[in-house]
């Protein structure tokens, strides 16, 4: 009996002393694997027939901003003529929106307003239907209001600057009478028509650093440089439609997929009426146009200042104001060709 309770002991003296020898070691770690990274942030941009569009307008804006008022010789003014009717009327309006969208995309109000009520899928959805339905319902969100006022300065800003530009042309059609040349005939007058009507049916393409820098700045990581101009409702259509535009593109719905929709948003029926007015004038111009100064004369009328205040409309701006200009067709004189202005007898006796 002594010899069973001696063996007990030993046995539980031996278990206790491995129980006290596992808990003064070190205990062994499992390595774990890490967790995956989230997933990054979706980016929200307008898809790249947007954007190409908007870089096809930028290449127009900024080549015939470069026209110069100071003719040498009818070369130049061939050359200028080129230039300012290389637009075709209904790619430049969609141009202008799409432009117009990414310098809403630059308001950091309106791009926050959009992304706090589409914060889920469905929301999302939802709020993207009714902007096609009907694209004045993005004026009812946050940020709309300066946001307009940044489409608003883009397009104005640019159209008058075109404007302003075009009426130094048209003045240099005055200026250069002194000099012989410019009364000589224009050259292959029917060819140069051709020309300007054959390149008002081709669609531009924008440059590729053009096209990149506006791509970054749909996506906020390149600015446009524009201080938005104060504005109030109503806002014209076209900048309605360049936000509705802009709101689709946070919403992930301005996609080459939706090209159709989007097609049809960028539609506006008086600037569209209003851009290829200004090119039947340019047609008729130099249709019946006969020296060389007179060409300068189309080339700043129609070309240049016609179409910057179809931008200013676009852009809800007032329009500049100026007599209506009513071209007199005649055998003798042409297409109302422009004669130095002669003062009135009252202005005179001033």
């Amino acid at each position: 009996m002594a010899v069973r309770l001696k063996a007990s002991v030993a046995i539980a003296a031996l278990a206790l002393g491995l129980v006290m020898a596992s808990c003064s070691s070190t205990p062994t770690v499992t390595a774990q694997a890490a967790p995956p990274p989230p997933p990054p942030p979706k980016v929200d941009t307008l898809g790249p027939k947007i954007i190409e569009q908007a870089s096809a307008y930028r290449f127009y804006i900024d080549r015939v901003g470069s026209i110069s008022p100071v003719f040498e010789d009818g070369a130049a003014i061939a050359r200028s003529l080129e230039i300012g009717s290389a637009y075709e009327p209904t790619q430049l309006l969609r141009g202008a929106i799409s432009y117009g969208a990414i310098a809403a995309l630059q308001d950091q109000a309106f791009v926050a307003g959009v992304r706090s009520y589409g914060s889920g899928a469905v929301q999302r959805r939802t709020m993207a239907y009714e902007i096609m339905r009907n694209p004045s319902y993005v004026l009812g969100l946050t940020g709309a209001g300066s946001a307009a006022g940044m489409v608003s300065e883009a397009l104005g800003g640019e159209g008058q600057r075109l404007y302003d530009n075009g009426k130094a042309v048209k003045q240099s059609a005055y200026d250069i009478q002194k000099q012989d040349w410019s009364k000589a005939p224009v050259v292959e007058r029917e060819a140069r028509l051709i020309r300007a009507k054959t390149l008002s049916s081709t669609s531009l393409v924008g440059e590729l650093s053009q096209t990149a820098r506006l791509r970054q700045a749909s996506v906020g990581t390149a600015s446009l440089g524009l201080v938005a101009s104060p504005t109030s409702p109503p806002f014209s259509p076209v900048v309605v439609r360049s936000l509705a535009v802009a709101a689709l593109g946070l919403l992930g719905e301005a996609t080459d997929a939706n090209t159709d929709t989007l097609t049809a948003i960028m539609v506006e029926p008086n600037v569209g009426f209003c851009l290829n007015l200004a090119k039947l004038n340019l047609y008729q111009c130099l249709a019946v146009s006969r020296p060389h100064y007179e060409d300068v004369f189309c080339l700043g009328q129609h070309a240049m200042m016609d179409t910057g205040r179809c931008l200013i409309k676009a852009s809800g701006r007032a329009e500049p104001y100026e007599a209506k200009f009513i071209p007199v067709v005649n055998a003798a004189h042409g297409y109302g060709a422009p004669k130095k202005p002669t003062r009135s007898r009252s202005a005179k006796k001033r």
